[in-house]
């Protein structure tokens, strides 16, 4: 299987982490005013961030070391509070990407426990 490089598995788990959050928000109402505001604020990256914290220890080695990395690839962000959240969310979108790419199995059990602590 090729390997993706880090860039393009956050930028799929951008898409499959808001197609999740979508399919979730459409049953909720029929106010597009709404599911907007419900969409943006699940998929913004400080709500990322705080998913990271809850899944963290949960993660294996190796998908630590994804985060990690992850993390530490350069970012368009300026100010320092930003870049920390900007950061993390970044790395909880490679981890769903990679996930969702090569392991649906892990995929669907980190979707479980996410969806354990989701609020509407």
């Amino acid at each position: 299987m090729e390997e993706l490089n880090l860039r393009n598995y956050a930028y799929i788990g951008d898409a499959v982490w808001e197609l999740y959050i979508r399919e979730k928000t459409i049953r909720l109402t029929e106010s597009p005013k709404k599911l907007h505001k419900i969409t943006t604020d699940k998929v913004k990256a400080s709500y990322q961030a705080e998913l990271l914290n809850i899944i963290e220890s949960d993660l294996t080695d190796a998908e630590q070391e994804i985060s990690r990395r992850a993390r530490n690839l350069p970012i368009p962000v300026g100010r320092r509070q930003i870049q920390t959240e900007y950061r993390r969310a970044t790395s909880f979108e490679a981890l769903m990407g990679w996930w969702y790419i090569n392991d649906k199995q892990r995929y669907n059990k980190i979707i479980e426990l996410i969806d354990s602590e989701l609020k509407f």
